[in-house]
């Protein structure tokens, strides 16, 4: 069985790089950063005459990030691991130090390795797993939303529909509740399914082009997506193999340039909401060639371009921007309302009152549910019925004797019935599996499934192998 067939027997892919074809062993540094060919496609150089991120915490979830890497060392910040094991800064494989280095990678030494595109920004590192191995994205967020980070990047993915987990649902609804941007990865399987949570509504799910600007063919798409980036033949700090450096492609490298865009933007416009800094992000995104109507399922409004993000003149917009309403808010509140225009936020206790309700519960005027309404009218009519069949009876019978003095006419009152839940407001009985679109089969949520298996995620141009993940 081939790995990719392994992942989705397991029901769960990790977007991360595809298997590459090796080239040289080793590389020299200029090769490095010579082959960083997205800084010059995003222009960079311009950029950062604008903005390098400074003062902007960027959680990676994933398998933890190398803090002694020489093109990280110093903008590592401590993280959080659940297993207890430390792999948020000492990891066993290279996914989340790539991530991280194309996100905040500052080079080192005159000119050399990678410079990533928010160069001053931190990286705050959220291993995904428990110690027994079991998923923590949605512990994750909390964790990364409760300790600074004001974008999170989620480069991970699993088959599910929006909403399929309820915890991670509402982590989301949670990081919107406190104003923090959750970028994800749309898939590397080529389908028109964007995978969760990158299709969790509140997310900014990301595509992959190629250096020209084109869709990659394994970027999945659909309605979720919203922005496209740089994702193929991507060079990131990383151990591979022997080398420090490794080479791949994925939607999971473009979801760690738009979050680093967005560390960009928030430095810049430290006052604009998540959701507005989404907005400038995909309000100045370009046009891909030949694409008429946008948002487009494969690019969503287009192809990043951080200078533009930063000095072009965009409307403010509403406080959610682009991002779809979360389904969940988090806070127990029933709210759904995103942070205000001044970045202020909302907290509150973590309960299930802000979960959607089913259409049949929503409120009328008078604060009963249109169900609700509909069975009091048709008791009325009922007890009306019999109320003209007994008087016609008793006329036809003669007057009816007076009940004893006190008691009420025709008998006690009926017991009127309370308000009725509507179908499907309560919840599903422990256990019960949610439905997997496309004929899958049910998934266990995060919290209770093994982590995302990586896939290979990059092998040399410098150095064969070190692409399989350890737990």
């Amino acid at each position: 069985m081939t790995l990719t067939k392994a992942v989705r027997a397991l029901g769960a892919t990790a977007l991360t790089g595809a298997l590459l074809l090796s080239v040289a062993p080793t590389a020299s540094a200029d090769q490095v950063r010579d082959d960083q060919w997205a800084n010059s496609f995003l222009g960079l150089d311009r950029a950062w005459t604008v903005s390098k991120g400074d003062g902007v915490i960027v959680a990676v979830i994933d398998d933890g990030v190398d803090a002694s890497h020489p093109d990280l060392a110093g903008s590592v910040l401590a993280g959080f691991d659940k297993s207890g094991k430390g792999r948020n800064t000492n990891p066993l494989g290279a996914h989340g130090t790539a991530m991280a280095g194309i996100i905040a990678g500052h080079g080192h030494g005159d000119g050399d390795g990678v410079m990533g595109i928010a160069p001053s920004a931190k990286i705050l590192p959220v291993y995904k797993a428990t110690e027994d191995g079991t998923g923590v994205i949605p512990e994750g967020i909390r964790w990364a939303v409760d300790h600074g980070a004001k974008v999170i990047n989620i480069s991970q993915g699993m088959d599910g529909a929006p909403g399929w987990d309820r915890e991670l649902t509402k982590a989301v609804a949670y990081a919107a509740q406190h104003d923090v941007l959750i970028v994800a990865s749309t898939g590397n399987d080529g389908l028109g399914t964007v995978e969760s949570p990158a299709n969790e509504p509140g997310v900014l799910a990301v595509g992959a082009v190629d250096k020209t600007g084109a869709i990659w063919a394994k970027s999945n798409y659909g309605p979720q997506a919203l922005i496209a980036a740089p994702g193929v033949g991507i060079v990131a700090p990383g151990s591979c193999s022997s080398a420090q450096y490794c080479k791949g492609d994925g939607t999971s490298d473009a979801s760690a340039f738009v979050s680093g865009a967005a560390a960009l933007v928030r430095s810049k416009f430290p006052k604009l909401t998540a959701g507005q800094v989404a907005n400038r992000l995909v309000k100045s995104a370009k046009a891909p060639a030949g694409v008429g109507n946008l948002p487009d399922a494969h690019y969503g409004y287009g192809v990043l371009s951080p200078y533009d993000a930063l000095t072009k003149d965009i409307p403010t917009g509403p406080a959610q921007g682009p991002l779809g309403a979360t389904t969940a808010t988090g806070t127990g509140s029933g709210s759904t309302s995103a942070p205000s225009s001044g970045g202020g936020t909302s907290g509150g206790s973590d309960s299930d009152a802000g979960l959607p309700a089913n259409p049949g519960a929503v409120k009328s005027d008078s604060g009963l549910s249109p169900v609700a309404i509909l069975a009091v009218v048709g008791v009325v009519v009922v007890l009306l019925v019999v109320l003209v069949i007994v008087v016609a009876r008793s006329r036809r019978r003669g007057p009816a004797p007076m009940p004893p003095q006190g008691q009420p006419p025709y008998g006690a009152p009926p017991a009127w019935p309370g308000q009725q839940q509507p179908y499907g407001q309560q919840g599903p009985p422990p256990g019960y599996p949610p439905q997997q679109p496309y004929g899958q089969p049910p998934q266990q949520p995060y919290g209770n499934n093994q982590p995302p298996p990586q896939q290979n995620p990059y092998q040399g141009p410098y150095g064969p192998g070190g692409n399989q993940p350890q737990r």
